[in-house]
């Protein structure tokens, strides 16, 4: 039994947990501080993870990856999430983003060029969904592919992407409006080698948090690539994103829940080593149930992406419990951070400290593949409502 979460899990899922939990201890946590500050992509910690085999989990031998499955690439960036945020959504965002597309979209041809190298973590995939005025309104996508002779030729931005500038992105998938048909855009996938003539990667972003996460804006202008650069059925794009979403919504629940624990456990170690008027904080109850709230959000949070891996794995509707994982992760990790540097105080304010740079992170969490407002619509809408 998993004595952190009081659910057995078979030997192997707490074999690789502990694994990471020690490389994220180890070899993250001490540099974390430092990639924080500078604003830095942490090529060394990738590349370790890449050795580890990390970025290969869910995905079968034959691409070489681990022939593991999504829930160990879950419990992965729960170990890493609650130490750097910045490194778990590197990995999620490399596998569930990057990777996922062409694994359950591409054809042989494409994954025998593009998966091997992907799940090895010598290359980063990133994924273009959304644009300045669109995201999860497929409507408003301006991006257009028009195909010509045997090319396909792109115009347009997107915006907030993860993964797309570092010296090893080697690929972009890209959602693109390829006709219009009775007022309604047909949007299909493709996939956009990161250093075709008229991709342009923008200055990245100077973001609140997630700073050693490289996100920048891509422009595409007059890109041309061949047809057979679509990924997926032509009028798929948008449905075929969705679902990777849905998948992509567990991941972050898991990257959540590592966050809320992860203040979690920076608040039980400080309190008792604080004192004041004579005795550790941990003596007070208004710091002591605090923090056992914050155990009790982390701990429902979990249950409820595993419910959701679960689903998943079994093949079976995994939408709603989806969306109701990454809403509670998202807010148990935004709640946690807050009452992490509450307890804190003074020190809580001071960016060395891993629950400063949990509060800056874990607002994204609420935000980013689906905010908390999509999250009640969609759990919305499987009620019938």
């Amino acid at each position: 039994m998993n004595s952190d979460t009081g659910v057995d899990l078979p030997t192997e899922y707490l074999q690789l947990q502990a694994m990471v939990r020690s490389f994220a201890q180890q070899v993250v946590a001490p540099v974390s501080a430092k990639h924080d500050e500078e604003h830095s992509f942490p090529y060394e910690v990738v590349a370790q993870m890449a050795e580890m085999g990390l970025f290969g989990i869910p995905f079968p031998e034959e691409y070489d990856g681990m022939g593991g499955d999504y829930f160990a690439h879950c419990l992965v960036l729960e170990e890493l999430a609650k130490v750097d945020q910045s490194v778990a959504i590197t990995l999620e965002a490399g596998v569930s983003l990057g990777a996922m597309p062409v694994f359950h979209f591409g054809s042989d041809e494409q994954k025998q060029q593009w998966l091997p190298r992907l799940a090895r973590g010598e290359a980063l995939g990133a994924f273009g969904l959304t644009e300045p005025g669109a995201g999860s309104d497929a409507g408003s996508t301006r991006t257009r592919a028009r195909l010509i002779a045997d090319d396909w030729v792109i115009d347009g931005s997107k915006q907030f992407i993860t993964n797309s500038g570092t010296d090893i992105t080697e690929l972009i998938t890209v959602t693109a409006v390829t006709a219009e048909i009775d007022g309604r855009k047909e949007i299909t996938n493709f996939l956009v080698p990161r250093h075709t003539d008229g991709v342009t990667v923008e200055k990245a972003y100077n973001k609140v948090g997630w700073n050693a996460s490289d996100t920048h804006p891509i422009t595409f202008a007059d890109v041309h690539i061949p047809e057979q650069n679509m990924l997926g059925e032509r009028g798929r794009g948008f449905a075929n994103f969705l679902r990777i979403l849905d998948e992509g919504r567990i991941a972050i629940a898991a990257l959540s829940v590592g966050a809320a624990q992860g203040c979690v456990d920076a608040s039980v170690e400080y309190s008792k080593q604080r004192e004041s008027f004579g005795q550790p904080i941990s003596h007070y109850q208004g710091v002591s149930f605090k923090i056992a709230r914050m155990e009790a959000r982390a701990h429902t949070a979990r249950l409820a992406y595993y419910r959701a891996a679960e689903l998943m794995l079994a093949g079976r509707s995994f939408k709603k419990e989806a969306a109701v994982a990454k809403l509670v992760a998202g807010e148990a990790a935004m709640d946690n951070a807050r009452d992490a540097t509450q307890i804190f105080g003074g020190y809580g304010f001071m960016n060395e400290y891993v629950v400063a740079r949990h509060y800056r992170d874990s607002k994204i969490l609420e935000i980013g593949e689906g905010t908390t407002e999509v999250q009640l619509m969609l759990i919305a809408r499987e009620l019938g409502l």
